[in-house]
């Protein structure tokens, strides 16, 4: 059993150190399932990349902005969201961290 928000707060403070304001933790490697609890400092940006076949992302703390061909939206605190396929990138518009949640073939 984790402690997603505990893990989210470690991670938050391994950010805040990090010269790239990001810090993550694999959780779960299953295959096809992958889990990780990513950090991000306000304002770090994951730049534009390919979404796995599946992938969702739930947010454990802050705000954080996702925008791909189709959709710009902003997530905060307890959102899920079902990342579209294609590209997309990620910005931190407050301290964040969330459950990425990756399925791949």
């Amino acid at each position: 059993m984790y402690d997603l928000y505990a893990i989210a707060e470690e991670h938050l403070v391994a950010a805040h150190r990090s010269e790239h304001g990001r810090s993550a933790n694999l959780l779960l490697r299953e295959r096809p399932l992958r889990q990780t609890v990513i950090a991000l400092t306000a304002g770090t940006k994951l730049d534009e990349h390919n979404a796995p076949p599946a992938a969702s992302l739930q947010v454990l703390r802050g705000v954080v902005k996702l925008k791909s061909a189709t959709d710009d939206i902003e997530l905060t605190m307890g959102d899920l969201f079902l990342i579209p396929p294609g590209r997309h990138s990620l910005t931190a518009v407050t301290d964040t961290a969330f459950l990425l949640t990756a399925v791949n073939d």
